[in-house]
């Protein structure tokens, strides 16, 4: 008997997005089954069948999973239409189809996991989820536990956003606090937000994990790929 999968999950296989990109590309009706055309996400189909998207039948990618360490000054989509520079700038072509879980803004720094797994990207952050991002950051001025107890209780960076992270200190001189901080969520400029609503800019970023992958040694720009088994510790870890 031929084993079944479920349509949404092929085609995040083949490289088109997540699960639930693939239900929006389904019920949108882009897709066809062996010249027929479906809009049921749960549809079953088996290796033999031909499935197109858009007219063009696909196929599962070869999965892909590297860490990337970001520089300053660069941006982490494919291209920019005010011509700033890309992370891709770094990454050979056959790596340039990869995304990342999750950006780091443009003068931030650090662990990036890219991967064209769409379902890991999901797990990876997806808000329910409650993935840690670890954080060393550099801010103006002497941070205090009244601070570090504000972003813990929660900071309203938005209206209807409340943002959260857990922080200790590592050390202040120069007018300069080092801290390190713990995020489960991915609000857009998150801690920079934070420290500025407490009167303390960020000064310098950098990411050095994110779920069970740690940055390590690898140098700014560079890529490795990962090992097998920190795919497989990467999964287990996500549940």
């Amino acid at each position: 008997m031929l084993q079944k999968i479920r349509l949404n999950k092929y085609i995040a296989s083949c490289g088109l997005g997540s699960r639930r990109a693939a239900d929006d590309i389904i019920k949108s009706g882009f897709v066809e089954i062996n010249g027929q055309k479906v809009d049921n996400p749960a549809t079953s189909i088996t290796e033999k069948d031909i499935v197109k998207v858009k007219g063009k039948i696909i196929t599962p990618e070869k999965k892909e999973y590297i860490i990337f360490y970001k520089p300053a000054g660069y941006i982490t989509t494919t291209n920019d239409e005010k011509g700033r520079k890309t992370i891709y700038e770094f990454l050979p072509e056959g790596l340039k189809n990869l995304k990342p879980a999750g950006r780091l803004d443009k003068d931030s720094t650090g662990l990036l996991i890219m991967t064209n797994d769409g379902e890991l990207i999901q797990k990876l952050t997806h808000p329910k989820k409650m993935i840690p991002r670890v954080y060393r950051v550099m801010a103006e001025g002497k941070i205090n536990e009244q601070d570090l107890i504000k972003f813990k209780k929660g900071i309203e960076i938005e209206k209807g956003k409340i943002a959260y992270a857990e922080a200790k200190i590592l050390e202040y001189k120069n007018s300069v606090t080092t801290l390190e901080m713990v995020l489960f969520q991915g609000y857009n400029r998150q801690i920079r937000r934070m420290l500025e609503d407490v009167e303390h800019p960020v000064l310098a970023l950098k990411r050095f994990s994110h779920a069970c992958i740690e940055l390590g040694s690898l140098n700014k720009g560079k890529y490795r790929y990962l090992i097998k088994k920190e795919i497989q510790d990467l999964y287990n870890y996500l549940g």
